[in-house]
Order: structure tokens, then sequence, then C-alpha cells
């Protein structure tokens, strides 16, 4: 996905988890690093960290805390 595509797509996919779980955002975008945590920031959740998906592309994780 491309900017800001990832992060419409979080906002609309993070009442799919309970409060506590955590949500992958996979997204090609380099953008997707820098907006991913500031989405959280200003959403008031938890930017929980980078790993990488099974195809190699960058995931972002962000744990629904409210």
């Amino acid at each position: 996905m491309r900017c800001p595509m990832p992060v419409i797509e979080l906002g609309r996919h993070l009442a799919d988890v309970e409060v506590g779980e955590v949500i992958g955002v996979v997204a090609r975008d380099v953008a997707a690093r820098v907006d991913v945590p500031a989405w959280c920031r200003l959403r008031g959740q938890e930017f929980a960290g980078e790993d990488t998906a099974a195809d190699g592309v960058p995931r972002y994780l962000v744990r629904r805390v409210s």
C-alpha cells in the first residue's frame, strides 16, 4: 500500500482486534515507517515495533490500548 493507505486501513481495522491485542500493517511504502508510529501517537495507541511479514515486506505492529 502507498501513503496514506497504510494508516487509513489501520484506522479502519483497529476495532477488529480487542484492547491489548496487536494488529500488523504490511506496507512496502517507506513512509509507513514514520507514518504508523506517528498515527499511534496521535490516536493514543502503542507502536509495538516492526518486523517482516512472511513475504519479506515490512510489517508495523500496533497494540490497541483503547
